[in-house]
């Protein structure tokens, strides 16, 4: 059986006049280390651009067996029915509207959904809830949760769910430690969302749907970047939790909806005999070259 083929959602660079490379250009692409934790979980990653044709993206995401909403740039205040504080907090209302899609068409599909950073906030969003447009700004007491000089060194405790889909995957643990990149935060919670993690200061960490037709979960931190492999390297054990964990139990998690796996077969079959049925009819070419001793001549 082919490996699961995760679908991960672009970030964008938009068209910049300043930039050296691709001036004036929208670049879409993918994190590495978010391809390697996708590849280390048993899946291929594949990245799903944006395209000006819905037709083609269903055929994309018909193409994946789980959908990765990936971290980056603010979700955009007005894609919630707010106006920015500031002008560096207005977000990327036009990744906003073609993530959307992407999760609509997932939906439509039964494909599993994670989350993962911006990925949790979207979602929120997308659901009908409302963010923080900064924590720091608008959560008296809170926590540093992103630290620019630190990145992803920054982090914090987590209170766990024990029975969540993040608890289980990290074996009924109901406390972890994680990293803190981000300065949005979920505010209202959207109705089908439970939460199901949270900071000391109560930000909510980890999501999933109450709705069990359809497996939706997301965490506020970045386990790409917490690795087993670092500590395996020589860097510093900060206690931290494993990133591994929710990849692989994704994973898993998508290998349980056999409509879509069979239909994966059904497809790779049908190519299959398509193209041995060209290897075995002869072409136009052929019909109108010959090859004699490794020389190619007309007929």
């Amino acid at each position: 059986m082919a490996a699961l083929r995760i679908g991960i959602s672009a970030n964008f660079f938009h068209a910049d006049p300043e930039r050296a490379v691709f001036r004036h250009k929208t670049l879409q692409y993918v994190e590495e280390r978010m391809t390697l934790a996708v590849l280390r979980a048993g899946g291929l990653p594949v990245m799903l651009p944006a395209l000006d044709d819905a037709a083609a993206s269903g055929t994309l995401v018909d193409m994946v067996d789980g959908l990765v909403l990936a971290g980056g740039a603010d979700v955009s205040p007005r894609s919630y029915g707010e106006e920015p504080l500031r002008e560096s907090w207005r977000g990327d209302a036009i990744r906003d509207a073609y993530e959307r899609r992407l999760l609509q068409l997932a939906a439509d599909r039964g494909v599993p959904v994670l989350g993962i950073c911006r990925g949790i906030q979207l979602l929120n969003v997308a659901m009908g809830g409302t963010l923080w447009q900064d924590i720091t700004t608008q959560v008296e007491g809170s926590l540093v949760h992103r630290d620019w000089d630190r990145y992803d060194e920054n982090g914090h405790d987590i209170r766990v769910d024990a029975d969540s889909w993040v608890g289980r995957a990290y074996g009924g643990r109901a406390a972890l430690t994680v990293n803190s990149v981000h300065h949005q935060g979920i505010a209202t919670l959207a109705p089908g969302l439970r939460a199901t993690a949270w900071a000391p200061d109560g930000i909510i960490e980890a999501v999933e749907s109450i709705d069990p037709a359809h497996f939706v979960a997301a965490v506020q931190w970045h386990p790409e970047w917490l690795e087993a492999e670092r500590v395996a390297a020589g860097g510093p054990d900060d206690g931290r939790a494993d990133g591994h964990a929710i990849f692989a139990a994704f994973a898993q998690q998508c290998t349980q909806v056999p409509g879509l796996r069979r239909a994966r077969e059904r497809t790779s079959q049908d190519h299959g005999e398509a193209r041995r049925s060209a290897a075995a009819s002869p072409s136009d070419l052929d019909s109108l070259y010959r090859c004699d001793d490794g020389v190619v001549r007309r007929r």
